[in-house]
């Protein structure tokens, strides 16, 4: 229903509204509580600590002083709590000056800083006191933007949920069999809890719901049946062992020959290939796919390789080409000229292309393969299910190699990837050193610097990573632009670049080949660097903010670095203080293996936020805020396998789940 049947939401709330990505009620109700307040218990600020967020009151005593320039700006006032004094500040929200009243009293719910004994509350959520008593219990608090008040945002809320009265698509006995609430009530719940007992009911209620759909929308898009195999593939096992002698200047490892025999066999079964290879960063993934491929072309049939950037399908296209001088590879991109795709095109429709790399512009209808048998996409998880189906319908049946750099605990591979036979590398090259991780606390600063210049002297590279192309409101998270400005004035004599996602293509790939090619010394980057960039000489990964990024996104990032025998290391920078924060980073301080930080991150968080939009970007971006038990997963799972196993219609939730999934080229898995 449109959101101005609403009462209360007029066209400008509507647009608001729509800034924060809800178009209608449906999205309204599922705008879930970034926190609560629980109105029972109230804390003096005072005696708060540095980084606590509380819940206080206080009056206002001055008036609002607001200090605006182009794109920053802070709203400021002065409070008073039983003689002690206190400021309030908030950053670029302006319209907050209006809302402030000298001499009232407000209910604050914010983080606290203190310096010197003198306390600041930054960015709190207020109401007026005698507003926020008539609220009781436990309050839902809610993103904003604009004009919006909390107390707007909770009234529309709970409309939104009693017009829609969201109904269950898993079948009733299947419900009663598993305990599940009636999902109408979750709803309720979640937006207007009894008790953080049954709002944790609730939210797991609501992801079981939503995890049921999607596991179960997976499932009816990737089919249940073994495809018998239709491509012949005439190489034996003696061209694949000569092939890797003859191509590679290194010995594999045994993980690397334990996926070669997997996949070798797949590909010589009576079954289509349907396989997982994942692999921590630098184990040689690309190595034993190029094995795959070379069954294929070997054997007169056509190979493609997708890459989720145009730097990695380079990168791709030039290690391709070395390991195969007798065949014919191309490269497809969106950079390139109409003239160039015209030519490659046409040379992939005729078979005169053997060896197809490219980035997205390979999915478009008029990329037309003769005889494709082989689908390898490199950090599949950059890719949505629709994508990669598009990509295996240029084929027939065709053998499909998916590989990860990114791991995740088993138990949650096997449900996502439910129909994949999952390869695991957990070994790396003898050669690489082990890569040396510190936690620089502000006052080392400068110390590190004066090391990385060092180590630039003497031949090597380095990496400065933020989690933002620009600061934060608060201004306590560096931005790249901001670092970039920063680093050249501190390091001048060192030669700096900076890459960050607004850039096109063409700059991206022109920046990445400059320091390639040593002509960039030092690169400022946010995290678009992540995946499969490979500088054999860059030794040296600096994280800003590192407390901002996953543990897997961490441990991602510190694999762009100790890429052959050179000695290499990371720095994180942080300036959190918490507990939980620390215990984080202690983890990739002490572990170097990908699957051991996957399964502590996996402990640690304990809640769908591993599986969630933080982790993932547009993973399942109904759930927004909601903090569900990672069991809620598991159970959606085990209701989707009795479901199918059942013999009950599966139509009734197969329109559901894939109409309500029909943007699968954005979910994505990490």
């Amino acid at each position: 229903m449109e959101l101005t049947k609403i009462r209360g939401i007029n066209e400008k709330r509507e647009q608001e509204l729509n800034k924060l990505g809800i178009k209608d009620t449906a999205d309204l109700m599922r705008h879930f509580p970034r926190a609560y307040l629980d109105l029972r218990v109230q804390s003096p600020i005072k005696t708060a600590y540095h980084n606590d967020f509380v819940l206080t009151s206080g009056r206002v005593i001055s008036e609002p002083a607001v200090r605006f320039f182009k794109r920053t700006g802070t709203v400021k006032v002065n409070c008073e709590q039983e003689g002690y004094y206190f400021s309030v500040i908030w950053f670029n929200q302006p319209y907050v000056a209006s809302k402030l009243i000298p001499g009232e009293e407000y209910l604050f719910y914010g983080r606290v800083r203190k310096e010197m004994g003198v306390a600041t509350l930054v960015n709190p959520s207020f109401e007026l006191c005698e507003k926020s008593f008539r609220l009781k219990g436990i309050v839902p608090q809610y993103s904003l933007k604009g004009s919006l008040t909390q107390k707007v945002m909770r009234d529309s809320v709970r409309l939104a949920v009693d017009i829609e009265k969201p109904k269950s698509i898993i079948p009733f006995d299947l419900q009663a069999k598993y305990g599940l609430s009636d999902l109408y009530s979750a709803y309720r719940e979640v937006h207007n809890p009894t008790s953080f007992e049954t709002q944790k009911k609730s939210a797991d209620r609501i992801a079981v719901e939503e995890y049921f759909a999607l596991i179960s929308a997976f499932r009816f898009i990737k089919g249940g049946r073994e495809q018998v195999r239709i491509n012949k593939y005439k190489t034996s096992s003696l061209d694949l062992v000569d092939f890797i002698v003859r191509r590679f200047p290194f010995q594999f490892t045994e993980g690397q020959k334990k996926a070669v025999n997997e996949i070798f066999a797949d590909m010589t079964g009576s079954s289509v290939m349907n396989r997982l290879m994942q692999g921590d960063v630098g184990s040689g993934k690309t190595a034993v796919s190029l094995c795959a491929m070379f069954i294929a072309v070997h054997s007169g049939y056509q190979a493609v390789l997708l890459a989720p950037t145009e730097v990695l399908a380079r990168q791709n296209y030039q290690a391709v080409k070395k390991a195969f001088p007798e065949y014919n590879v191309d490269l497809l991109t969106g950079s390139m000229t109409a003239k160039e795709k015209r030519t490659v095109k046409s040379g992939v429709s005729c078979g005169f292309t053997q060896i197809l790399v490219g980035t997205h512009a390979v999915l478009t209808d008029d990329v037309e393969f003769k005889n494709l048998s082989l689908c390898v996409c490199d950090e599949q998880q950059r890719f949505g299910v629709a994508q990669r189906s598009s990509l295996l319908s240029k084929g027939v049946s065709p053998d499909v190699l998916v590989m990860s750099a990114t791991p995740i605990p088993r138990t949650l591979s096997l449900i996502f990837f439910g129909d994949l036979d999952i390869t695991t590398i957990t070994d790396k090259p003898a050669n690489r050193i082990p890569i040396q991780t510190n936690v620089v606390p502000e006052e080392k600063y400068a110390d590190m610097l004066g090391f990385i210049k060092r180590e630039i002297e003497q031949g090597r590279q380095a990496y400065f990573v933020c989690p933002r192309i620009e600061g934060d409101e608060e201004g306590e998270i560096i931005s790249a632009t901001e670092l970039y400005e920063d680093i050249k004035e501190r390091l001048n004599t060192v030669s700096v670049g900076l890459l960050h996602g607004k850039m096109n293509d063409k700059e991206k790939t022109r920046i990445m080949t400059e320091f390639k090619d040593k002509k960039i010394q030092l690169l400022v980057s946010t995290t678009v660097i992540e995946v499969g960039v490979d500088v054999p000489d860059a030794s040296v990964m600096v994280i800003y903010n590192a407390e901002r990024f996953g543990l897997s996104a961490l441990h991602q990032l510190r694999g762009r670095v100790g890429r052959s025998n050179i000695k290499s290391y990371c720095f994180l920078t942080t300036s959190a203080r918490d507990g939980l924060a620390i215990e984080r980073l202690k983890i990739i301080k002490e572990n170097t293996d990908g699957f051991k930080v996957s399964e502590m991150d996996y402990k640690l968080r304990g809640s769908g936020d591993f599986m969630g939009n933080r982790q993932s970007g547009k993973f399942i971006h109904d759930l927004g805020d909601l903090n569900y038990s990672t069991q809620a997963i598991f159970l959606a799972k085990s209701i989707s396998d009795d479901f199918f196993n059942s013999g009950k219609d599966l139509s009734a939730v197969r329109e559901v789940a894939i109409r309500k999934y029909n943007k699968l080229k954005d979910i994505t898995l990490n």
